[in-house]
């Protein structure tokens, strides 16, 4: 009688393989998810120069910086992959309520941040001010 040898693996060779993707998987995890902090954050910071650059468009058309609500009225608005990592605000000083920012005789100035919300606080918040200032300087 002829014996018919079964292929197929054991259970031993299956756990191997099974402790090897796991362990795989615990190491290319987190990596995966700085690249996603990473990604989120490079897209914050375009916007936020891209946000500047509007407050420099204000600046000529009402001779003040405007408040992050004059932005969005005049057109602005976050990408909606920002909206559940970031909430954009923008302080002015000197305060005023007619343009948002200015107030004659002064010189206007401005400080974007951008808080982190949802899986990019650990991250940290980006700031950048009307002299170009950019903080923190290890996330820029």
């Amino acid at each position: 009688m002829r014996t018919i040898k079964q292929g197929g693996f054991t259970l031993i060779e299956l756990m191997i393989t099974v402790a090897i993707v796991g362990l795989l998987a615990a190491i290319a995890y987190p990596s995966y998810i700085s690249h996603l902090r990473k990604g989120s954050r490079a897209s914050a910071k375009a916007q936020m120069l891209d946000l500047a650059n509007r407050e420099q468009q204000y600046l000529l058309a009402n001779r003040g910086y405007g408040a992050y609500d004059k932005l969005v009225t005049a057109g602005y608005s976050l990408p909606t992959e920002l909206n559940s990592k970031y909430t954009p605000s923008i302080a002015c000083a000197p305060i005023s309520t007619a343009t948002g920012c200015a107030v004659a005789g002064t010189v206007p100035a401005y400080t974007i941040t951008f808080t982190a919300t949802g899986t990019q606080v650990t991250d940290g918040d980006l700031t950048l001010n009307s002299d170009g200032a950019k903080s923190p300087t290890d996330k820029w």
